[in-house]
């Protein structure tokens, strides 16, 4: 049968509710003896008990309303943040007992009553006081000030002095009445004329007691000053310094503790410093900077005086106060008594400077006599009054005169000569000085005409200041713009390399400035560098193919290897610019042949830079070992290939085979031993015959070097005595080391010294291709049997941990049971919130379409009459 339908279900329901007797019989009732009822302190969803099963149905039922409890409150109230919280004393204290909640509450509650309605009583105990008075007399308002008074009070009146004069007496006076029939009831009330009179006569009378004790507090502080003046002699005295001293050496000297106490205590404080600028700060100053000095430069290049650069003052009113008045120089004169007349001179006319006032005090000094002349005529004028003798003293003032104006007329013209020559002579140093700002140069061919033909420190400066006026952080192109610079920097020392004879200095400082661009732009100038690389290794191809062999790059290309070890980091397993390098280098030992002595000293540069390289990695060059073996097979005079065999480019014998033989015992004698410079390649072939000789020692001086170096770096390796096998056959059985020099001997010595020193080897861990078989053991193997059905384990800890293991499954198997019947339950919620919500909205449509219908029923009706009509 297919399943029953929803009516087939409904009435299968009523039949078991109505029982076999019909629908018109009650409801079977549970027997309570069959019910188990299960008493819980506190319900935990999801927690199981062991008897929480009673009827069929019923676990699923208590489940369901658990869940309409919990969670669909939880799903009701989810959007809702106001909760009411129970704050009453000792709500969810449980330590209380109901008694003192209650108790304790009660208390609460009076006292929050008693403090509302105790605010403003005033405690009947106390008496509360105003400057000394009572506050119940102030309020009774018995204080009578007269108008008349010095008192601090004054202008207040009081309520009986306000009652006599404005009230008309009648509340006073019955005021009065009332006290007299208290105090003395046979006395009759007093006139208004008597009261006023009363009033009168007492403040009169407290007028004169404050007068009088005035005076007396006077009188008594005079006393008292007159007696601390007689006391005060007394109290002044000093000691005597004898008695001083010894009570200085009386007192304890400070403890070492307390004196580094008290300097910790007079130490300065630190103080907060200044915010340390950034990149963007750093730059924008010192571009300021640079422009301010470039404009200074420019001045003085073309003359102009800096009082021009100076504002000028602006107009001012004649209601301006000059609260910004500087003065910024003394314009006093000076007065001063020359030739018999009195000369007020400033600045201008006594010269204005300095120098004007050395040159009047060389003049006085080249003219010692004519202070004693003008003295001499003052005597005589003195001496004798003739009007000869005067006329005789006026022609010789009039000659001294003119020759004073003439000499001043000489000295302006060569004053203005020298000036003339000082502004040119700055103008020239103007012209000579580098300028401050710099644009970065769009070729090479603009840096070249800038740095070519100046000093390497011009050029420094040079190129600090393109890098400083063009910052990045400055402008959006500068970027782009400096990039270009680090190709044509490289491009320029790769110039000055090719030149004869090489500026090595030159290239040397400028790596600085190559390294700091590198810092700032390490992609641009890994590409820069990588382009080289690439071009080199393409045209070494290329003359493989054409000529069949290779010949060692210029000196350019080696220094371009050798930066590149500066800027950026061998020690990488694999680096963008650094690996093609060294492949570069491999190739270069590997292609090039070795022609002349220039190429042997290009090699052995390449392996000095390999062994820089590979200084930190300590990775195995192969070639390097090679190229060396083949370095000492060409200063062999005999060549015996038993124990050795040269590889490419090396031959065994040829034209080339004897490079570095030296026969001549001379020229052996008179080596010493020197470093090659690189600039030596160029010098070769104009150097004679021992110089040849020397240069062949020197070559193989530092092959011997390397080999040193090789032994100390590869020592650690399990194959070393095998790779250094050829090299110590050489050392040992073919060079003849009695007929070189000492220092030779030497370095063959310290070098077959260390290739035959043992290091530690350590042989590299390796896994057993199979598993060691145990030894066999006679001791029995007791297993514990266990019934059939249970868990085997080893031992008590394995099987703690398999029931661990099964306890937390199934407690995780039940917590996702629950999550999946939660979520149905919230699912099944919401679903008939939505058919709720939906069978609502089709209700509201059904009656709107309703009413639609009768207002258009009741429109056309109405069209209807009115077209009958």
């Amino acid at each position: 049968m297919g399943k029953p339908t929803k009516q087939r279900r409904k009435g299968q329901v009523a039949a078991r509710a109505t029982g076999p007797s019909g629908a018109g019989m009650a409801l079977v009732k549970n027997n309570p003896f069959e019910v188990k009822i299960n008493k819980q302190k506190f319900n935990i969803l999801g927690r199981r008990t062991k008897h929480d099963v009673g009827l069929p149905g019923v676990s699923r039922s208590k489940a369901v309303k658990k869940r309409t409890q919990t969670l669909l409150k939880e799903y009701k109230e989810r959007e809702k943040s106001s909760v009411f919280k129970d704050k009453r004393f000792g709500e969810y204290n449980t330590k209380i007992s109901p008694e003192e909640k209650m108790m304790k509450r009660f208390s609460l509650e009076r006292q929050q009553t008693h403090e509302k309605k105790s605010i403003y009583n005033l405690n009947e105990d106390e008496e509360l006081t105003h400057y000394g008075q009572s506050l119940a007399d102030i309020e009774k308002l018995n204080d009578v000030i007269d108008s008349d008074s010095d008192n601090e009070e004054r202008g207040i009146l009081s309520a009986e002095l306000t009652a006599a004069h404005f009230g008309g007496g009648g509340g006073l006076l019955r005021r009065k009445a009332l006290i007299g029939e208290e105090d003395e009831e046979e006395e009759k009330p007093k006139s208004r004329k008597e009261l006023i009179e009363e009033l009168i006569a007492k403040s009169k009378q407290e007028k004169r007691e404050r007068q009088t004790q005035r005076e007396n507090a006077l009188e008594l502080t005079e006393k008292l000053d007159t007696d601390w003046k007689e006391i005060q002699t007394l109290l002044s005295h000093k000691t005597p310094k004898s008695e001083r001293k010894d009570k200085e050496e009386e007192k304890p000297k400070p403890d070492e503790y307390d004196m580094i106490v008290r300097e910790l205590g007079f130490e300065m404080k630190a103080q907060p410093s200044d915010r340390m600028k950034t990149e963007e700060e750093l730059a924008k100053e010192e571009q300021e900077r640079l422009q301010k000095l470039e404009a200074d430069r420019l001045r003085r290049m073309h003359g102009k005086d800096e009082q021009e650069n100076k504002k000028k003052p602006k107009h001012m009113s004649a209601d301006d106060l000059a609260d910004g008045f500087i003065l910024d120089k003394d314009d006093r004169c000076l007065l001063s008594y020359k030739g018999g007349k009195l000369n007020v001179g400033n600045e201008e006319e006594e010269g204005g400077n300095e120098e004007e006032e050395g040159e009047s005090e060389e003049e006085s000094e080249g003219e010692p006599g004519r202070e004693d002349e003008e003295e001499a005529i003052v005597e005589e004028d003195d001496a004798t009054d003739s009007p000869s003798d005067l006329e005789s003293d006026m022609g010789s003032e009039e000659e001294v005169t003119a020759n004073e104006e003439q000499k001043k007329k000489h000295k302006g013209n060569e004053k203005k000569l020298q000036s003339e020559e000082e502004e040119n002579a700055k103008i020239e140093a103007a012209r000579s000085e580098l300028p401050y700002t710099f644009t970065v140069p769009e070729s090479y061919e603009k840096l070249k005409s800038l740095l070519f033909g100046r000093i390497i420190e011009e050029q420094l400066v040079i190129l600090e200041r393109i890098q400083k006026c063009n910052h990045p952080s400055l402008a959006v192109g500068n970027k782009a713009k400096l990039e270009k610079l680090f190709g044509f920097l490289l491009e320029y020392i790769g110039d000055l390399a090719t030149v004869e004879p090489p500026e090595l200095r030159t290239i040397d400082k400028l790596v600085l400035p190559l390294y700091s661009l590198c810092q700032m732009f390490p992609e641009a100038a890994s590409n820069s560098v990588k382009f080289v690389l690439q071009d080199a290794a393409h045209e070494m191809e290329e003359m493989i193919e054409v000529k069949g062999r290779a010949t060692f790059p210029g000196l350019d290309m080696l220094i371009y290897l050798k930066i590149t070890a500066i800027l950026f980091p061998t020690s990488d397993f694999w680096h963008p610019v650094v690996t093609p390098a060294l492949v570069y280098m491999s190739q270069l030992l590997t292609k090039c042949q070795v022609m002349t002595l220039q190429d042997v000293i290009k090699g052995l540069f390449v392996c000095c830079l390999f062994l820089e390289y590979v200084s930190l990695s300590q990775r195995f060059i192969p070639e390097l070992i090679n190229f060396l073996v083949g370095m000492l097979h060409i200063a062999i005079p005999q060549k015996r290939l038993q124990s050795y065999t040269p590889v490419h480019p090396f031959r065994p014998a040829g034209k080339n085979s004897k490079l570095l033989l030296v026969c001549d015992k001379k020229d052996m004698e008179t080596w010493q031993k020197q470093n090659l410079p690189l600039s030596i390649m160029t010098r070769l072939k104009e150097s004679s015959k021992t110089e040849m000789n020397h240069f062949r020692l020197s070559c193989l001086a530092v092959c011997l070097d390397l080999i040193k170096k090789c032994a100390a770096l590869y020592k650690s390796l399990s194959s070393f005595h095998e790779i250094m096998q050829p090299i110590r056959a050489l050392l040992t059985e073919h060079i003849p080391v009695s007929e070189y020099p000492k220092q030779l001997q030497e370095l063959h010595q310290n070098a077959l010294k260390e290739i035959e020193d043992k290091g530690k080897h350590y042989t590299p861990l390796v896994c057993e291709k199979k598993k060691p078989v145990p030894l066999k053991l006679y001791t029995p193997k007791i297993v514990k049997v266990l019934e059939f059905g249970r868990k085997q384990g080893g031992s008590k800890e394995e099987q703690e941990r398999k029931r661990l293991i099964h306890k937390h499954k199934r407690e995780f198997k039940g917590a996702v049971r629950e999550i999946r019947k939660d979520n149905q339950f919230l699912a099944r919620m919401q679903l008939s919130e939505i058919m709720e919500r939906d069978s609502d909205r089709k209700r509201k449509v059904k009656n709107l379409f309703n009413s639609l219908a009768t207002q258009e029923g009741e429109w056309k009706a109405m069209k209807r009459k009115k077209f009958k009509n």
